[in-house]
């Protein structure tokens, strides 16, 4: 009986790993890679703004959610996932929306996890639920997605950085950003 249990645990250590379970899905010195093929690309900061304080509690706020996931609309325009420098987009997701009504456009990560749950990268439907429960006050009528991966910063900040924060200040009126990164 215990060469059998034995057997098993040994059997069980060598059987390959998924490499979503394990962190080996980038190779070691990508972002050393990245840096020196793109000098500047990295987004550095050398002051930091700390953050507010929640002017009310969580059950009276209104909360909109923001990713680099490259979530939308199974309807709408795809995002550019080709380009060099990356796509200088977002795309507004309805927060009443469900998973058969999304979809991923992106080829920088491995996404199948979120195939199959979009909540694991974009949580629509717990934020949904935590509404629902009076967790959080409610939802804004949009939420926001975007692509991650971009070689120029400044543009960056200066099309779906500013177009995004203004969004969720003047349209959406939110009381809370959650940012949720791919």
């Amino acid at each position: 009986m215990m060469a059998a249990a034995n057997l098993h645990s040994s059997k069980t250590t060598e059987s390959p790993v998924d490499p979503r379970e394990s962190g080996t899905q980038l190779r070691p010195g990508l972002w050393q890679t990245i840096n020196e093929r793109y000098p500047g690309s990295m987004i550095t900061k050398s002051e930091f703004i700390p953050l507010a304080r929640l002017a009310k509690p969580l059950k009276d706020s209104t909360v909109c959610l923001i990713s680099s996931c490259g979530v939308h609309l199974k309807r709408d325009r795809p995002m550019e996932v080709a380009h060099p420098l990356g796509d200088f987009s977002f795309r507004r997701v309805p927060s009443d929306a469900r998973q058969p009504d999304l979809i991923i456009h992106q080829l920088k990560y491995p996404h199948d996890d979120a195939d199959v749950d979009i909540n694991v990268i974009f949580p629509i439907e717990r934020l949904q639920d935590l509404a629902a429960e009076g967790v959080i006050g409610g939802l804004t009528r949009n939420f926001f997605s975007f692509i991650g991966y971009n070689m120029d910063p400044e543009r960056f900040e200066a099309t779906v950085a500013e177009g995004i924060a203004r969004a969720v200040d003047e349209e959406e009126r939110a009381d809370v950003a959650l940012l949720a990164p791919a």
